[in-house]
């Protein structure tokens, strides 16, 4: 049986301002979000094929650049259709499964990059995207920008 390593408990919500190292995360989490769904509507304006895996790298290149590519444990985004919220299409996905499937009209998924500071915080923002023959969808239409101060 393997044994659980004990770590200190950490806060499970901070009300209040945050500090300067989770407004630091939330940046480049946020910067990740944008780019993937930016390298999203680029491809699909110029009708230039895009793999899941290309989104993934998009949102991993943003973390990477910011020092945190050690905490972003877990694939940018999964597929989702009718008949599963984590469906059978394309995941933006470059670490867990090397995402080679085609985002094609139809497809639909999440963009939810994270980083995950064990004992010290964690971070995630998703939007969903569809992808139409000229057009991307994001829900929701305006995301969130900065961290909401409770």
């Amino acid at each position: 049986m393997r044994k659980l390593r004990q770590t200190k408990p950490s806060p499970k919500a901070v009300a209040g301002p945050p500090s300067d190292r989770v407004a630091t995360v939330w940046s480049a989490v946020r910067d990740a979000r944008k780019a993937a769904v930016q390298t999203l509507r680029n491809a699909i304006a110029t009708r230039t094929p895009l793999r899941g895996a290309d989104v993934d790298d998009a949102a991993r290149a943003v973390i990477t650049q910011r020092g945190f590519e050690h905490a972003f444990l877990h694939r940018t985004g999964h597929s989702i259709d009718v008949r599963s919220l984590h469906g059978s299409g394309p995941n933006m996905d470059n670490f867990e499964t090397h995402e080679e499937r085609m985002l094609a009209p139809g497809v639909g998924f999440s963009i939810e990059p994270g980083i995950y500071i064990e004992g010290e915080l964690g971070v995630r923002s998703e939007v969903n995207a569809w992808c139409g023959a000229a057009e991307v969808v994001v829900t929701p239409r305006e995301s969130q920008e900065e961290l909401e101060v409770v």
